[in-house]
């Protein structure tokens, strides 16, 4: 049945991404939705709610706070936008991936047209996020019913039919931006940080007034329009702030088809396995090479497994360190902006006290405490890209690339170990310039801090993004590249899910201990906890040691 066309078959390597983001972020909505009650059953905890929304609005617009809805589309709207990092690769090699691996010139050879080719593919990732989009409205559904929230099945289908929206709007650019690379990654790379410049741009009007103009530019803007799950328009704020925004979600839609046809439209022009030119004004100036340097024998980056690896991950790790060493400066600026606000409301919230002093860990009176409540993201930035480079890895060996340099002398062991040497380096590279990064931003505004916990802060995020390669290297022996990235980005919004989610429902601190970021702890304010580093690096070393000899005795490409 599966293999009847290129869509059944399309469609059937997405059936686990489609469980497991719908299921895993339809759970989270649900959680969160059935704990609101316990949340809001005063008065005062309700003003709480609400002075707590003021304070983090650059976060998220906060509207209707006190309800169900309202409370869980502010505090997890955003976080939803996790799902597009799944569209972005797939899209990314729906069609270079399998140009690539050299499968997409057989399918050509087959009585099929280009244009239904792909069409048939995007139908089949367009299903996939709208079956990822139904799980999560149907959990929605089922958490409003416990928590009596005000907004029926019809507008759940409306909250996930706008997370399926974003998430296409990135899978588009991702195809679109894969017509002008050699190579998948290159585009899932861009898309990925043209995500977060999005997300950044969109909290640019709540922080700085008169900049909407600004956000406007973002897709992330017109997501944020549309708030399906606050149905009613009598809390004291015009109305258009409620429901689902028609013209926000055709907004979305347009920029889906718009950027999807021109993909398509291109790759019916181009020679498959080549791209599309660009512009003459944006090419770059062409050099003549001399013959005996035509070929790059004596480049640096051929001298060795290890520096190999480094020239093939150099340019995703700029944009992945600008991204995080970005967010850090820029928590430190957030933090300098709200200092005097969030003095005020410390003593009149007690809800705010609570969420803050359990992820950040201390007093909120101090700006350490706040900070060191944001700086958990890091870590999350970190992984997100180890499970990039673990990614990239199985997509070697799947694709053949590894057959390559295996026929070379060099031992199976040495090729792994000087991969992930080299994933090592450039990891602890974007820990000290994230350093840099937050203790430069940290000068300029003039926040003081302890400059040890500093370092520990930024640093201690090294351990997890390796213990989350080392999982990626582990899960390639035994399973195909899609399923691999599938199943690892599930395991980081688990853990996302116990560490963020848990607290706040008073889970045992057994459970907590199951999510990788309890590990991080909160060392901007106590320091580097030693155990527990100690702990990650020795389970890090055990999964490398496990794949190492997975690798070594199994048959490559299986």
């Amino acid at each position: 049945m599966w293999f009847k066309s290129i869509y059944l078959k399309t469609l059937r390597e997405f059936r686990i991404a489609i469980l497991g983001w719908g299921v895993g972020m339809g759970l989270l909505i649900y959680v969160v939705l059935a704990a609101v009650p316990s949340l809001i059953a005063t008065s005062a905890a309700r003003a709480s709610v609400v002075s707590l929304g003021g304070t983090f609005a650059w976060i998220a617009e906060p509207i209707a706070l006190d309800t169900p809805g309202g409370y869980v589309t502010w505090k997890y709207g955003l976080t939803l936008l996790i799902i597009a990092i799944w569209p972005l690769i797939a899209c990314s090699r729906l069609l270079r991936g399998e140009e690539e691996r050299g499968s997409l010139d057989a399918l050509l050879s087959l009585p099929r047209g280009r244009v239904r080719v792909v069409l048939e593919k995007l139908a089949a990732v367009w299903t996939a996020l709208l079956g990822i989009g139904l799980l999560i409205a149907l959990l929605a559904f089922a958490g409003g019913k416990t928590a009596s929230a005000d907004f029926g099945l019809g507008d759940a289908l409306l909250f996930g039919l706008n997370v399926a929206l974003i998430c296409g709007v990135f899978g588009s650019i991702a195809l679109l931006l894969s017509q002008f690379t050699q190579e998948r990654g290159t585009a899932s790379g861009l898309t990925g940080g043209l995500l977060l410049v999005f997300i950044v741009l969109d909290m640019v009007h709540r922080v700085i007034p008169g900049t909407e103009w600004l956000s406007r530019l973002s897709p992330v803007y017109y997501y944020n329009l549309s708030k399906p799950l606050v149905p009613d328009s009598s809390y004291g704020v015009p109305s258009s702030s409620y429901g689902a925004n028609p013209g926000a979600m055709l907004v979305l839609l347009a920029l889906c088809v718009l950027l999807s046809g021109a993909a398509v439209w291109l790759f019916a022009r181009r020679d498959v396995g080549g791209v599309v030119a660009l512009p003459s004004f944006l090419r770059l100036p062409e050099q003549a090479v001399q013959p005996a340097r035509a070929l790059p024998v004596n480049a640096w980056s051929l001298r060795s497994v290890y520096t190999r690896s480094l020239g093939m991950i150099v340019v995703p790790a700029c944009w992945w360190t600008l991204v995080i060493a970005g967010f850090a400066a820029w928590t430190v600026v957030i933090v300098k902006q709200i200092e005097t606000q969030m003095a005020s409301l410390y003593a009149s919230s007690p809800l705010l006290k609570d969420v803050i002093t359990r992820v950040g860990g201390g007093d909120i009176s101090t700006n350490a405490t706040l900070l060191s409540f944001l700086f958990v993201f890091l870590p999350l930035l970190l992984m997100a890209f180890a499970a990039t480079q673990a990614n990239r890895w199985s997509a070697d060996e799947e694709d053949g690339r590894l057959e390559l340099v295996l026929s070379t002398p060099q031992p199976r062991l040495r090729v792994l170990l000087g991969r992930f040497a080299a994933l090592t380096t450039v990891t602890i590279i974007i820990g000290m310039l994230t350093l840099a990064a937050t203790a430069v931003a940290s000068l300029a505004t003039g926040l003081q801090f302890d400059w040890g916990n500093l370092a520990a802060a930024t640093l201690s995020i090294i351990p997890l993004g390796l213990l989350v390669a080392a999982i990626g290297y582990l899960f390639s022996g035994w399973l195909r590249t899609a399923v691999d990235t599938g199943l690892l980005s599930f395991l980081l919004v688990i853990w996302f899910f116990i560490s963020f989610i848990g607290p706040g429902l008073n889970w045992p601190d057994a459970t907590l201990r199951l999510s990788a970021f309890y590990y991080y702890g909160t060392p901007l304010l106590h320091g580097l906890p030693l155990l527990d580093t100690l702990g990650v690096l020795a389970v890090t070393v055990a999964a490398l040691a496990v794949a190492s000899v997975r690798f070594v005795r199994k048959d490559i490409g299986r």
